[in-house]
Parts: C-alpha cells; structure tokens; sequence
C-alpha cells in the first residue's frame, strides 16, 4: 500500500517500482534475513567452515530458475496493465530489458563463480547471480536503454554474489540466498530507478521525473532511497515481531533430534532414500523420540504394494535355491552309495523334483524345513521319458 495504493505516503511522494523489486522482493528478503537471524544456523552447519553445503538436487534447482526466469517475462510485461495506446511497446520493452537484465546478471556470476573456484563454475553463483539481477530489474523494467539494463544487472548479480558469503560470516544460515537474492538485489534494484528511469512518455510512471544519469535531479534518487530504508526496515521488524509472538505459541524451530532426520520426513512424512536417514534412525532410537511412524513411511519412488510382491518372490527364489542345494547334495549321497549305476548328464547337473509317488526311489530324509517332500530317480536313462522331472509342492 505504500508504493502502490493511492493512499501511500511513498506513492504520494512519487516512488517509482513498475512491479515490485521493493513491494515484493525487498519486503521478502527482509523477511528472510529477519527469519534466519531468529532460528539460527542449522545444526554442524558451520562446524567446517563457511563454504555452502550441497545442493539437495542441482537439476531440480536449475530447472526451479527457469521457471522464475520464464515467469518474470509474464509479470514484467504485464505491469502495465494493458496493451492499448502505447502500453504495448513498454510491455515488449519490459520484455527485453528483463532479458538483458539477466544476461548481464548471468555473465558476471559466470565469470566470478570461474575466477573463485580455480576455473570451475559453482551452479549457486550462477542461479543466485541471475535471480539477483531479475529482481534488480523488476522495479523499472521499462525505463532503460539496453545497455543500462545490461548494468543494473551486472551490479545486482555482484550484490547477490559477494552478500552470501558475508551473511555466512555473520552466523545467518539462509540456506538459498534469499537474504542477498530479493533483500540486498531489492535495495540496489529500488535505488537502480533513480539513477537510470527516464520518462515514459505518453504513460505517466514517473510522474514526469527522470533519474540522476538523465538530468533528473536528486529528489527522484532521494525518493527511491527511502522508499528502499522504509521497505527494509518494515520487512524486518513486522516478520521479526510476527515470529517472535508465534514462538511464544508454537516453537517455531524443530527439536533438535528431528533436525537431524529433517523436516521432510518428521514435518511431511516424505522419506527419502539416502542412507543417511537410515543412520540417523538408527542412532536416535535410543532416545524418547517416537520414531515408530516414520521408521514405516515408505521411501519417495517406492509403491509399497509392488515391493510385497518383489518380496513374495525373492522368497520364492530363496525357497527354490534351497530345494536344489538340497537336492545336489542327497544327488551326490545317492552317487557315493551307488557308484555302478550311471547317472545322466542331466540329473549330475541340475537337481530335478517330482512330486512324491508310490514306487520311486525316494529320498527324504534330513529335509529342509518346510511343508515340501523331494524324490529324485535315480538311474533312469537320458531322453525325452528321463523321469528326472521337477516338482516341488
């Protein structure tokens, strides 16, 4: 309401965001950097140092920003709101400088993810550095010249960049960056409009005003500065005093030991089939946590109907392996007590039942355990009526 309803105090004073790099993003990543600072760092987290823990699954990530990317086309161009008159060429151009925007953003995290990691490119630099110069185009995505746009996004994707390590410095655990992504880019991409806006005539977005770099002055660049301090400071203080009460009611961070097995498994009952949430259950069971109903959670990927059936089998197999050992070794018993009788190729090779009948040469003794009886010929010739027949019941 501050910036864009009528009634704002910064929207009377002639604050300047097309779609929402201070409303949206600045306010979110203030309340990120608020929310991380409460709950503290994860457990270990730092115990190794400062450098990022892995990516839970990288391909995911990467197709998670360019969804983002893809979205931010639509919501850019569409601030607006319309396509009559001229609006339809500050939408297209909405469109492009959002692309130039990140182009700049993505070269620069390219090229510093390089210069950090001995030539090797970290997929965090390279997500977060994009997402930063997104979000530092949004507030004026069709006031600029291409060029400018390049900039802005540069110098966003810097901020996101170099403002993750430091906030790791500073114990705040934020796990994805949204701290420098939306927080830091949101401040640099607010300011961005009073350096660089320009009038965009007929549309009445600025209220006439043009930045500091076209002439413009300092009120806009002073406007856009508060705006960004009132912002912050509001995302921080309400999420902070927000959280604060909800922690009087419910602990708003896990137990310590459902931490350590996750919030998906004991928040979600979503298991997954790493090892480490086998390690984990099996060290914390000692302990008064009642871990019977995740212990029976079927893994993510897993239909726990086809594994009784998979298990149904892997028995039948072990049941059957059991009967042809058994039936070797009476095979071979039989072979020491009658050494003059011949015995086909096929019978010494595989070990073949038949079902129990009056007048075959039987052997059951010593059985495996079981409901099954086994009989085996013995001495019958090779061909086609070799009794030697499998028959397990």
């Amino acid at each position: 309401g501050w910036v864009w309803g009528e009634h704002g105090f910064l929207h009377n004073l002639g604050c300047v965001d097309i779609a929402g790099s201070g409303p949206v993003h600045l306010i979110g990543g203030s309340a990120a950097f608020a929310s991380a600072v409460m709950l503290g760092p994860r457990l270990g987290r730092y115990d190794d140092g400062l450098d990022p823990l892995p990516l839970g699954n990288p391909v995911n990530a990467c197709m998670g920003l360019f969804v983002l990317w893809w979205g931010w086309l639509a919501f850019n161009s569409g601030s607006t709101y319309g396509v009559s008159g001229a609006k339809w060429q500050y939408a297209a151009r909405a469109a492009v400088m959002t692309m130039m925007g990140s182009f700049g953003g993505g070269t620069f995290s390219v090229i510093y993810s390089m210069l950090k990691n001995d030539g090797k490119m970290d997929i965090v630099d390279l997500i977060n550095g994009i997402l930063g110069a997104l979000v530092s185009i949004t507030a004026g995505c069709f006031l600029y010249h291409a060029w400018e746009a390049i900039i802005i996004g540069m110098i966003g994707s810097f901020l996101t960049c170099i403002t993750m390590p430091l906030f790791d410095k500073m114990s705040v655990d934020d796990p994805v960056g949204a701290s420098s992504v939306h927080g830091v880019s949101g401040i640099w991409g607010v300011i961005a409009v009073g350096l660089f806006a320009d009038n965009p005539v007929p549309l009445t977005t600025t209220n006439g005003r043009r930045g500091l770099f076209k002439g413009g002055g300092w009120y806009l660049l002073g406007i856009q500065t508060l705006s960004a301090v009132c912002l912050g400071v509001w995302g921080v203080m309400s999420t902070y005093l927000l959280l604060w009460f909800i922690n009087k009611i419910v602990p708003i961070r896990m137990d310590s030991t459902e931490e350590l097995l996750g919030a998906d498994l004991m928040e979600h009952h979503v298991r997954h089939g790493q090892i480490g949430i086998s390690r984990a259950l099996s060290a914390l069971a000692p302990l008064k946590t009642d871990l019977k109903e995740v212990k029976e959670l079927p893994r993510i990927g897993m239909n726990p109907g086809h594994e009784s059936y998979i298990d149904v089998m892997k028995l039948a197999e072990m049941k059957l392996q059991s009967w042809r050992d058994y039936g070797e070794e009476k095979l071979r018993e039989a072979s020491a007590k009658k050494p003059n009788r011949r015995l086909s190729n096929l019978a010494r090779a595989v070990p073949i039942f038949r079902r129990r009948t009056r007048g075959d040469a039987e052997i059951t003794t010593d059985a495996p355990r079981g409901t099954f009886t086994v009989s085996q010929q013995i001495g019958e010739s090779s061909g086609k009526d070799n009794p030697n027949f499998a028959w397990v019941d």
